[in-house]
């Protein structure tokens, strides 16, 4: 096969360029939708835009709120060398292992706060927001699967479904006492961010200990965890 039929047809620094615009593009494009997003609960431009930046900034933060101790057996090989000849023993052990629970700005924290504004601004939607944080909390908490070595790991699109579903569904069987957008917004949201924290992380922390991981952080991977995406997705589907 002859090679001059494969060739790039513009110079480096064009393709460089282009690579520059794509990415630029797709991320105004991914600022803008977060940003709309956010404006549906009644967050002003300039607002969300800061709710973003500092998502962005403190995703990278963990703060440490406790350590948790547990001993670990583990199997390992001793050899015995008897007449020249070496046997191998299997031998358990007692480890002692250490995990630090951490909280995550970007991830948890700014969320949470964002939530229980919510919640107090406007307290005729508590009583459906409580309703879809339990079903959401019960739902996520059966989901969740332990995994040795990493922590709690959550079905990404399970909790902001379930949160949206909610969210639609309830008004429609129960006197909510509020606007039903408004309500649906916020039960959204809310189910999606406290109940995957309640049912991810609250309910599986006596786990977290027995799976080897040295941190576990709430938020654990910063902006795009779990409990931003949960929020995130199911506001932006309601």
């Amino acid at each position: 096969m002859r090679r001059d039929f494969f060739y790039i047809p513009f110079s480096l620094k064009f393709l460089l360029l282009l690579v520059f615009i794509m990415f630029f593009g797709l991320s105004s494009l991914f600022m803008g939708i977060v940003i709309s997003t956010f404006m549906k609960i009644g967050f002003s431009t300039e607002d969300a835009f800061l709710i973003l930046i500092l998502s962005l900034l403190g995703s990278s933060i963990n703060i440490p709120l406790l350590t948790l101790s547990s001993e670990v057996p583990v199997l390992r090989d001793r050899y015995v060398r008897v007449f020249g000849v070496s046997y191998r023993v299997p031998i358990q052990r007692l480890m002692r292992n250490e995990t630090v629970i951490a909280v995550n700005v970007g991830g948890a924290i700014i969320p949470v706060l964002i939530s229980v504004y919510l919640l107090t601004q406007f307290p005729s939607s508590l009583y459906p927001a409580g309703i879809g944080i339990i079903i959401v909390s019960i739902i996520t908490y059966f989901v969740a699967k332990p995994v040795q070595g990493v922590g709690i790991v959550t079905p990404a699109l399970i909790p902001p479904l379930t949160a949206t579903l909610v969210a639609i569904l309830l008004p429609l069987f129960i006197q909510t006492g509020c606007p039903i957008d408004q309500c649906r917004v916020i039960t959204a949201y809310t189910g999606g961010v406290l109940g995957t924290l309640i049912g991810a992380d609250l309910l599986n922390l006596r786990k977290i200990k027995a799976l080897g991981a040295p941190v576990a952080s709430i938020g654990g991977a910063g902006t795009f965890d779990g409990i931003f995406l949960s929020g995130f997705i199911a506001l932006l589907l309601i």
